[in-house]
């Protein structure tokens, strides 16, 4: 899953530093909306690869190396949070901030555990969707809840089914509130902390918060070299490759073009899932993510005419 707001590319962007600057100067080569399509995916691979790793480590393990492998970057050693002279509201919105980031991180990852990814990531986007429907009051936005729904509809197991389970969509669900909650508490500290410095403290943060839990399933697993190389590959595609790549694309492409693109990530995240973990879907369930990414493009776009 990826941290970001999606109603607020350049804000996605903006957070980047460090490591990124690597890829400037290959990025300029390759067309914007490439640059979008490769982040899209990149995000997706880093989730297909943590989900290989469910098999020896269970999914609090997977993303605590996760988490811990992006703090390294944005928490650490490539960026120095500012946290001079914050009044104890703007630790408090900083705190919360990682705590979300962790709690979205977490159960989307046992969202993954039990749902196809195609899935998993479709129901998930119904979070930043509920932001923007909510922040409307054109009668439009009736049409994209309403197709939003009939999505979660089509992908619920009403019957029995070995792909999806209720719990798994309960977990997703639950992603995306915490992803609706990420956004506003994205913005808030955007505007208290100085620079990059608030995804910094939040990735602090959240490392802080899920150690526990992830040190103590894994346990000595996650010392073994391997898995730890794993886990750094999946924080690299996972965070710092695409953050880059569409630090590039948005500086060269209008914003409503960059959240056209972004809403086709479920689709990315399905085709990732046949090709990477041979999960195949149903008729109904591709239905399902067409009516969701249909859903986010409308509420995009209306969004755009709104504004």
């Amino acid at each position: 899953m990826t941290d970001f707001a999606l109603d607020d590319p350049l804000d996605r962007g903006s957070r980047l530093s460090g490591a990124g600057n690597l890829l400037r100067s290959a990025a300029d080569s390759i067309p914007p909306t490439g640059l979008v399509l490769l982040g899209i995916f990149s995000v997706q691979l880093g989730a297909g690869f943590a989900k290989e790793l469910f098999g020896v480590l269970p999914p609090s393990a997977v993303v605590f190396l996760r988490i811990a492998a992006g703090g390294a970057h944005h928490g650490g050693a490539f960026v120095r949070p500012r946290l001079r002279g914050l009044s104890w509201r703007d630790w408090a919105v900083g705190a919360g901030f990682g705590v979300t980031l962790a709690l979205m991180n977490l159960v989307f990852y046992e969202a993954l555990a039990r749902l196809p990814m195609g899935i998993a990531v479709a129901i998930e986007f119904l979070g930043p969707l509920g932001v923007a429907v909510a922040a409307s009051r054109r009668r439009i936005d009736l049409l994209w809840v309403g197709l939003a729904g009939a999505g979660v509809v089509l992908l619920a197991p009403w019957g029995e089914s070995d792909t999806v389970s209720w719990l798994g969509i309960a977990f997703a669900l639950m992603a995306g509130v915490f992803w609706a909650a990420y956004i506003l508490l994205s913005a808030a500290a955007g505007r208290r902390f100085p620079g990059t410095s608030g995804l910094a403290f939040a990735m602090i943060v959240s490392t802080v918060v899920i150690a526990p839990v992830g040190v103590t399933t894994g346990g000595a697993d996650l010392l073994q070299p391997e898995l730890l190389l794993i886990g750094l590959g999946v924080g690299l595609l996972s965070s710092v490759i695409p953050y880059s790549l569409e630090l590039q694309a948005l500086r060269r492409m209008p914003k409503h073009v960059f959240g056209i693109l972004m809403s086709m990530e479920p689709a990315a995240a399905a085709l990732i899932g046949v090709l990477v973990l041979g999960e195949i879907l149903h008729v109904q369930q591709w239905a399902a993510i067409v009516c969701i990414v249909a859903a986010s493009l409308g509420s995009t776009r209306t969004s755009r005419a709104r504004r």
